[in-house]
């Protein structure tokens, strides 16, 4: 995967009409959790080996174990084929968020980094927002 140029607004503006909808709601939600984070578009091969387009807000780096400096964004969100996912890159001890607040968010799939649902009245947007939000608290005292 790597930064593109392709505007976020574009990505969800290509979309039909009711998945626009969901994502500029998610869009705006994940924008006023994390305040002053780059928002970029991300395309590529991603995990599983699927060609993907994901909304990217917020950067870090991070070493992987073949000691590669990787570029990565903090949250991702896009649309699969049939449901939406949003990707929480960020651990808080030795768990991923995502499966820390995985019984709040509501009737939705979660896996190490990643929540799955069909419709957004399946997510707790303000418990969406309170992980965003810890997700970027967690990344900053990391980077300090």
């Amino acid at each position: 995967m790597e930064r593109v140029e392709t505007l976020p607004e574009d990505y969800i503006a290509s979309q039909e009409p009711e998945i626009q909808s969901v994502l500029d709601k998610l869009h705006t939600l994940i924008k006023t959790a994390l305040p002053d984070q780059d928002i970029c578009m991300w395309e590529g091969v991603f995990w599983g080996g699927s060609e993907q387009n994901i909304i990217g807000y917020g950067n870090f780096s991070y070493v992987r174990s073949d000691k590669k400096r990787v570029e990565w964004f903090l949250i991702g969100l896009t649309r699969q084929k049939n449901y939406f996912s949003i990707y929480v890159n960020a651990v808080e001890g030795k768990q991923y968020l995502a499966e820390i607040y995985n019984s709040r968010l509501g009737k939705v799939k979660t896996g190490k980094s990643s929540i799955s649902f069909r419709k957004l009245e399946d997510v707790n947007l303000d418990v969406l927002r309170e992980m965003i939000e810890h997700a970027n608290r967690v990344t900053t005292e990391n980077e300090s």
